[in-house]
């Protein structure tokens, strides 16, 4: 494998997830929930390590509508940044954490 991770394609459903058919030929499906779970900006994470200190659960804010992704743009040729239906968009996904985070 390359030093760093690159994407070969990539497939965005809104509503449902994100494909990456990465260059060494392995495929990742990343459910739309769970990049947003995951975001890399240093609020959330600041927030899951806070969540994961304490016994208390901090619960998802009200939502009217379902999250879902309203547009996806490259950043440089390393990563993806995502704006999403709540607002947020402050996460720069390289693509080195999303193969780090893959499901499995």
């Amino acid at each position: 494998m390359s030093q760093y991770a690159t994407p070969a394609k990539l497939s965005l459903q809104r509503d449902r997830e994100l494909k990456i058919q990465w260059d060494d030929g392995a495929q990742s499906v990343y459910p739309i929930l769970y990049l947003r779970a995951n975001c890399p900006c240093a609020m959330c994470r600041q927030l899951r390590e806070s969540q994961k200190k304490s016994r208390l659960t901090v619960l998802p804010g009200n939502h009217s509508q379902p999250i879902t992704a309203i547009s996806a743009e490259m950043v440089g040729n390393y990563a993806l940044r995502i704006e999403w239906s709540d607002n947020h968009a402050s996460g720069i996904y390289s693509f080195t954490y999303l193969k780090e985070i893959a499901p499995k």
